[in-house]
């Protein structure tokens, strides 16, 4: 059985394949104890399979995990306390870093502490040359000093990045082998990013470490409490199939639990990255090619664009420190339904980052006091009286008013307190999605907005009015889609090395692409026949980071046919201009190793056999645009193929709720994806059609 879980801040959500059918579930989140959620999840899972005995051999468990742990511990500085071994006289890299002014003008502006303070920091004896030439050798008295100081710091974990290791590594394995069997965590640069630029080398590895004590206790939890949660007693003697984990990775591909303990580093998008493969699938139903992913959930909204394929970078930032591993492309912005709504000194209005969570959660989920995104929709009526879960999570709309009450301001209503929270939150996720296409050369009108997370709905429509879009899709499971495209993710593996070459006309440095490119898809291939993948099921990627001779950064291409070309082109789109004339350099080569994994596939869904409006199943009054309005209420699960409405209109189901503002049209297509356009004379900009 496989089974997908995505922790999220408020809920923790469980998709799965039962008599063919995906199915979902849904829980609340954990944050003390994610693998408690995860536990729980995985208990009402079984209970839905109507399971009662012990499993024979072949019932055993795939799970398959995002998480943010790793990304939390990372925010909330909650990682291990890590020793840095690095060349001597390069103990201050940390510090020193690029020199970049985040905010150019702000000189009170203050840099994030870095993760290991100088008293921790060890400079060893030892020098390689840019090309791997030893020029001081690292002596096992050296190595023996390095331990017994490693030793008296008593840390957690240990990162190694030594000068040029990207070139040869010998060095850290000598330092690295003697801590291992010294019983340290221990993460080396050349093992983590086998690639140059120290700095963002020596970055990487040190999160890394700083990750690890925390990423191994939580998937070593989630192993325990998932084995215990899927099997009703011992596990029986003849029984060779055992739970097996997987995580997520900020690739877009999943990793053996094991892998992920190693490299949690790789793991720092894992949700959101989720969302990104499930919103892919959810185009490709419906066959749209040109779509932007909008996953709002309860802390935070992630967007990301999407062209007929995903898109990875290798220059993300992660709470003010640079990681260089392969993530997609995805944007993140502190707006979801648990945002927090406040005053600043000035009295201007603000929402978020701050975030109510799972703990105390919204006012109307019964604990909370504070304002938030979730109790402006609901005193807006946007809820209805059903709650949330399909009626089973009920909400206290009158405490929310009565506290909202009290925090207004000088709103003279709670609705227009409300309306202006709602708002707010849309500035932010509006600025959020302008960012990854107008600021990167790409026109939102030519994009359809694909909303989902279970707030997603509730504001795809009013975005993609703001920036004209083509329509809204709203995909199925739109409250669980992260956890769908998990379950639907490769297993994936990504290498890389830094080889400097002139590009030329890139016939000339063929023969040395393949011989440097043939280390590294073996190796890509090992890995996969170690978790169980035959040659058939095996694919690989290969793809070039370029630029033209001067630049300091580089821009990613596959390398096959005319990759000069295409790097051209990239480089047209991206900063306005190329030059032909220039030369060209391959700076590092990359290799992506996936193991196709089986997918379960959604299915088509009934049509009517005539083609007529779908019959609402009530009304509810709510407030749209600042209007007390009648909506038409239709409930997902009763939507049919062929099925078109207008609005005003909630759609209402498990995982989420739509609001269809008026002026807009809704079609459900075969797979039960409703696509929301602009009608004629609507009150939008955006555009009617297919991306």
């Amino acid at each position: 059985m496989r089974i997908a879980i995505d922790t999220g801040g408020t809920f923790t959500d469980c998709v799965f394949v039962r008599d063919g059918k995906l199915e979902i579930l849904k829980v609340p989140s954990q944050p003390d104890m994610p693998e408690e959620a995860i536990s729980a999840a995985v208990r009402l899972a079984r209970k839905r399979f109507g399971i009662r005995q012990v499993f024979s051999d072949d019932r055993g468990l795939d799970l398959v995990c995002g998480t943010t742990v790793g990304t939390n511990a990372l925010l909330e500085r909650r990682g291990g306390r890590v020793v840095l071994v690095t060349t001597a006289g390069f103990e201050d890299v940390l510090e020193i870093g690029r020199q970049a002014r985040t905010k150019l003008y702000d000189f009170f502006v203050d840099k994030p502490e870095a993760l290991v303070p100088a008293r921790d920091r060890i400079g060893a004896n030892e020098r390689l040359a840019w090309d791997g030439a030893t020029i001081r050798n690292l002596t096992e008295q050296e190595v023996a000093r390095i331990v017994r100081v490693v030793r008296r710091a008593k840390p957690e974990a240990v990162a190694i990045c030594f000068l040029f290791s990207f070139r040869n590594p010998k060095h850290e394995k000598q330092i690295g082998d003697a801590l291992r069997k010294a019983g340290y965590l221990t993460s080396m640069s050349h093992e983590i990013l086998p690639e140059f630029r120290e700095y963002e080398r020596t970055s990487t590895t040190v999160i890394n470490a700083y990750l690890a004590p925390i990423m191994s206790g939580y998937l070593g939890g989630t192993q325990s409490r998932a084995r215990t949660a899927w099997y009703s007693g011992p596990r029986p003697r003849t029984a060779t199939t055992p739970v097996r984990v997987h995580v997520m990775q900020s690739n877009g591909g999943v990793i053996s639990a094991e892998k992920a303990a190693h490299r949690p580093v790789t793991t720092i998008l894992s949700g959101p990255a989720g969302g990104v493969t499930g919103a892919a699938y959810a185009a490709e139903l419906a066959g749209i090619d040109k779509v932007i992913t909008f996953d709002m959930g309860g802390t935070s909204t992630d967007v990301a664009l999407l062209s007929g394929e995903l898109r990875t970078t290798n220059e993300s930032i992660a709470a003010g420190f640079p990681v260089a591993v392969p993530m997609l492309e995805i944007h993140t912005v502190g707006a979801g339904g648990g945002s927090l709504a406040r005053f600043d000194r000035g009295g201007a209005l603000r929402v978020g980052p701050e975030s109510a969570g799972a703990e105390p959660g919204p006012i109307c989920y019964g604990r909370g006091e504070r304002a938030t995104v979730t109790d402006a929709h609901a005193v807006l009526g946007h809820f209805g009286a059903a709650g949330l879960l399909g009626g089973t999570f009920a909400l206290d709309v009158e405490r929310a008013r009565r506290f909202m009450e009290k925090q207004r301001g000088t709103f003279r209503r709670v609705e227009e307190f409300a309306e202006g929270i709602l708002a707010v939150a849309n500035v932010v996720m509006e600025k959020a999605i302008r960012v990854i296409s107008v600021e990167r050369g790409h026109d939102p009108r030519d994009y359809t907005l694909v909303a989902f997370g279970g707030a997603g709905g509730l504001h795809g429509c009013a975005l993609a009015s703001a920036l004209g879009m083509r329509g809204v899709l709203l995909p199925i499971f739109p409250g669980a889609l992260s956890a769908l495209g998990i379950l639907r993710a490769d297993v994936v593996r990504e290498f890389s090395r830094t080889v400097m070459l002139a590009a030329g006309d890139g016939r000339s440095v063929a023969g040395e692409l393949r011989k440097n490119f043939g280390p590294l898809e073996r190796e890509g291939r090992r890995a996969l026949r170690l978790e169980g993948f035959s040659p058939a099921r095996i694919r690989i990627e290969r793809r070039l980071d370029m630029r033209y001779a001067g630049q300091a950064y580089e821009l990613s291409v596959p390398a096959a046919g005319d990759f000069v070309g295409a790097f051209h082109r990239a480089h047209e789109r991206r900063y306005g201009y190329h030059d032909v004339k220039r030369a060209v350099e391959i700076v590092n080569l990359r290799v992506r190793a996936s193991g196709i994994t089986e997918k379960p596939r959604v299915s088509k869904i009934a049509r009517r056999t005539k083609g007529v409006a779908a019959r609402a199943d009530g009304s509810i009054d709510c407030v749209f645009d600042g209007k007390l309005v009648s909506a038409s209420l239709f409930a997902r699960d009763g939507l049919r193929g062929g099925d078109t409405f207008a609005g005003p209109a909630v759609i209402s189901e498990y995982s989420a709720t739509t609001l269809v503002p008026e002026g807009w049209g809704a079609k459900v297509d075969d797979y039960g994806e409703v696509l929301l356009t602009v009608v004629n004379g609507g009150g939008g900009r955006g555009r009617g059609g297919r991306g």
